[in-house]
């Protein structure tokens, strides 16, 4: 193979496959189910800007704050979405990247190292690596990602949304917790009482109190001996040393178990409006639309409902002013000056653990999006995602602004709201899965939204983050619903006359399906316990680990039973095929395979995954080819009964059946 050839030729060919459909990635964007996709995604994507925001401004000591997060997801979404080789991925910061950042800002801050000139060179020789790695097709390594991996690393990530939406509404009892020792005939004797400060306290007190500057309580002056303390607010009273005494003082009436209706029921009107398009009731279009609508619907309601009880339940906070988080940075971070000259080779180092951490992020992801359930016919794009990883990494890295790699969850939510089925008219008929909506409008319009959400302000501060929780644990238990390694734990619970008739069940015996589920299992728990330590950041190692695992299996499992519940390694694939063409191909038909080989040599090559080419190529052959013989032998006379003397011929039908 030629140099030129070789170099890059995965990107190359994963732009000559996806450049043809760039016009209708496009205009098959203008769809009413469009509209419902980019509002469900976008309110995604803006929570999970403040989350990491907040997240980010605390580790780095507001170098990286909310507004940072808001401009980064913006930027690099936009540009990812108009020109990656899938646009059905969303880009978003991580756990491990914010665990990083956390590490780099003690390192920095502890050695008298400028922590935004070293996050710099850092992301240089990252985006550099990423080249490299885009350059010697490196992706084709996730040839050897099977459904074991996959399902893996989804399930972690859905588990993360799910107890982290719970989590957070939990916070909600904890800061606004339920008086559970209220008595209503009791009312009279529940207050909450400002109590004025010894004298002792008050002379110390008197000469620290700062003067008020609101005009509410400068009229108190210095002399707050002098002051009506039973007319104070409670923040008055905190502020002029006063103590609140009573039964009532830290609760705050009705708050939690508000905001607990309101995630609850924004989580359960969605599933149920998700499921109407199933329903008996109105046309099949009216249900269809309803169902794409389900996430906005229900948002929409429970604002309302949380608008008329009047409640001052938690509220989206966005950023209103376009400026640096933390007022003596720019937004341009210089490369020089600030750090001796060793550090910008010496970055080199932590730079690929970042380039590590991205590349099976990002790709695992990118397998999971492309498997061949969802039925995509625009092919992938590992090597042209990769690239423009790599480009928003020093672009960002220039601006001050977080790192963005696939985010699992928000992009199989994004999948999720694109789907498309058959417009079913028979009745009791279900509407069959057609295929995804791949276009690359809704992603764009997504993160232009997100980026002129500091103008929308005044519309986003009327949404209950409760709300938004809720729309967190939709995301997290609707990515579960289509991975198969959920659908095999229920087994465990279920008698087999009532299990689901599942092809794997048909050919591998249901103690190998618990075994092998088992192991995914404990794989999993592992997993769930090192990202809750600072090892976390090793987290691409415990992926890479999960390959080692599954190589394991074959010494296990037979590759008949692996062919089911998982996946076949491509080195076995390319052995039991070598082994049966061998045996059966003459010598004409090896001819016509050579050439055909020849021509598709460096296509299969350049393939990282199988499901880049045609949706025929991605799928296992499992099938069974029957040559059936018909014949018609001559029919021997029988009697007629009662002994009547009559003879008439009985039609035979003679079927021969074989199979390779």
């Amino acid at each position: 193979m030629h140099m030129d050839v070789w170099f890059c030729g995965g990107l190359f060919l994963d732009i000559k496959r996806k450049l043809p459909w760039f016009p209708s990635d496009l205009y098959e964007g203008f769809h009413i189910q469009s509209i419902s996709a980019v509002l469900f995604i976008y309110l995604g994507c803006i929570t999970n800007a403040i989350t990491f925001g907040g997240l980010l401004g605390d580790a780095t000591d507001n170098y990286q704050g909310v507004m940072e997060s808001f401009l980064g997801t913006a930027l690099s979404g936009t540009v990812f979405c108009m020109f990656s080789g899938q646009p059905l991925i969303i880009l978003s910061s991580t756990g491990p990247i914010l665990i990083f950042e956390k590490l780099l800002f003690e390192f920095s801050k502890n050695n008298g190292i400028d922590y935004m000139e070293l996050r710099l060179w850092i992301g240089i020789h990252s985006c550099i690596q990423c080249f490299l790695l885009v350059a010697t097709d490196a992706s084709y390594i996730i040839k050897y990602m099977t459904r074991f991996t996959e399902e893996g690393f989804s399930s972690l990530i859905s588990f993360i949304f799910i107890s982290d939406a719970i989590k957070k509404m939990m916070g909600s009892f904890k800061y606004y917790p339920i008086n559970t020792e209220f008595k209503p005939d009791y009312v009279t004797a529940y207050k909450c009482e400002c109590l004025a400060p010894d004298p002792m306290a008050s002379m110390i007190f008197n000469g620290l109190v700062p003067v008020p500057t609101d005009n509410t309580s400068s009229l108190f002056g210095w002399n707050i001996t002098g002051l009506d303390w039973s007319q104070l607010s409670k923040k008055e009273c905190v502020k002029y040393g006063g103590s609140l005494v009573g039964n009532t003082c830290k609760y705050v009436p009705d708050l939690a178990l508000m905001s607990f209706i309101l995630f609850f029921g924004t989580y359960s009107m969605t599933v149920s409006l998700k499921k109407f398009k199933f329903s008996r009731y109105f046309p099949t279009k009216l249900r269809k639309l309803i169902s794409d609508f389900s996430i906005f619907m229900a948002i929409m309601t429970f604002v309302g409902l949380d608008r008329l009880i009047g409640l001052k339940t938690p509220k989206l906070i966005v950023p209103t002013e376009f400026k640096p988080t933390r007022p003596d940075r720019g937004w341009i971070v210089l490369p020089f000056g600030k750090n001796p000259w060793w550090v910008y080779l010496a970055s080199f180092v932590p730079a690929l653990l970042v380039t590590i951490l991205i590349f099976m992020d990002q790709q695992i992801s990118a397998v999971i999006v492309n498997r061949k359930e969802n039925k995509l016919r625009k092919g992938c794009g590992y090597h042209l995602d990769l690239f423009w990883v790599g480009v928003l990494m020093a672009v960002c890295s220039f601006l001050g602004l977080p790192w963005y790699v696939a985010a699992t969850v928000i992009s199989i939510a994004h999948i999720d709201s694109l789907k498309m089925e058959s417009e079913s008219s028979a009745p009791g008929e279900q509407p069959q899965f057609l295929g995804v909506r791949e276009q690359r409008l809704t992603g764009i319009l997504v993160f232009v939204l997100t980026g002129v959400s500091i103008f929308l302000a005044p519309i986003l501060q009327f949404i209950p983050m409760p709300v938004l929780y809720g729309v967190f644990l939709y995301m997290g238990v609707a990515s579960l619903s289509g991975i198969q390694f959920w659908e095999r734990i229920k087994l465990y619970m279920m008698p087999s006359k009532y299990q689901p008739d599942f092809p794997f069940l048909r050919h591998v015996p249901l103690r190998r399906v618990h075994l092998f589920t088992l192991v995914q299992i404990i794989c999993l728990a592992v997993l769930w316990v090192l990202k809750s330590t600072v090892l976390a950041i090793l987290f691409p190692v415990m992926i890479l680990g999960l390959l080692v695992v599954r190589k394991m299996l074959d010494m296990v499992f037979s590759q008949h039973d692996l062919a089911w519940i998982d996946d076949i390694l491509p080195g076995k694939d390319k052995k039991k095929d070598k082994k049966k063409k061998g045996v059966k191909d003459d010598t004409k038909k090896k001819d016509k395979k050579k050439v055909r080989a020849d021509d598709s040599k460096d296509e299969e090559k350049y393939h990282a995954y199988s499901n880049c080419s045609s949706r025929s190529e991605s799928d296992v052959d499992r099938s069974i080819t029957l040559h059936l013989k018909i014949s018609c032998p001559s029919s021997p006379t029988v009697p007629m009964a009662h002994g009547r003397g009559m003879a008439f011929p009985v039609p035979q039908v003679k079927i021969e059946m074989e199979s390779d």
